[in-house]
């Protein structure tokens, strides 16, 4: 039964994380659509990564058989979580910034949401990093109690890029094959 209330769980925060995806007046200097395609090129190996660590824990969170292969497996996803997390950043981050009013605002949202994301992860690795788990009971209520907090962690840095920044950022969103 723990088993399949923290699968449930943590699907559902990853879940969120693969979905999500960010306007003052600096100006960039890269293109409306480049500048798209970049932060999508950076978020998509994100979003499949996320996919699969949640599929992969899925599998391990059901074959798990006792409190610390649990630990170790959740351990394991939240540090790839947080490392994919950060990688996205870094992209994003080397896309520039977009050549539209508030760009640099809007580039700034994009990786400040990343960063979020990735200390959301971080925070909820060490979280359970720290739980002892000669109590099964009291470790699966805990991991439970850490994930209620990543899941609210995350959801304060959720951007959509589809309904951020200006019109023709918003255009170039809709239209980049990166972004479909």
């Amino acid at each position: 039964m723990h088993f399949r209330v923290l699968a449930t769980g943590l699907l559902f925060v990853l879940v969120s994380a693969g979905t999500t995806g960010c306007g003052s007046t600096g100006n960039g200097d890269v293109a409306p659509k480049r500048w798209a395609q970049a932060v999508c090129t950076a978020l998509t190996p994100w979003r499949v990564e996320i996919a699969d660590l949640t599929a992969k824990a899925q599998q391990q969170l059901q074959s798990a058989k006792t409190a610390a292969q649990t630990k170790t497996n959740i351990v394991e996803l939240l540090t790839g979580a947080e490392t994919a997390s950060e990688k996205a950043r870094a992209g994003v981050s080397g896309a520039g910034v977009p050549d539209v009013s508030g760009g640099d605002k809007v580039a700034q949202q994009f990786t400040t949401s990343l960063s979020k994301a990735r200390d959301a992860y971080g925070n909820a690795k060490r979280s359970v990093e720290a739980l002892p788990t000669a109590d099964a009971k009291a470790f699966y209520t805990s991991v439970g109690s850490a994930f209620a907090v990543l899941k609210e962690e995350y959801e304060q840095s959720a951007i959509d890029p589809k309904h951020v920044g200006q019109k023709d950022l918003q255009k170039a969103f809709s239209e980049v094959p990166e972004c479909r």
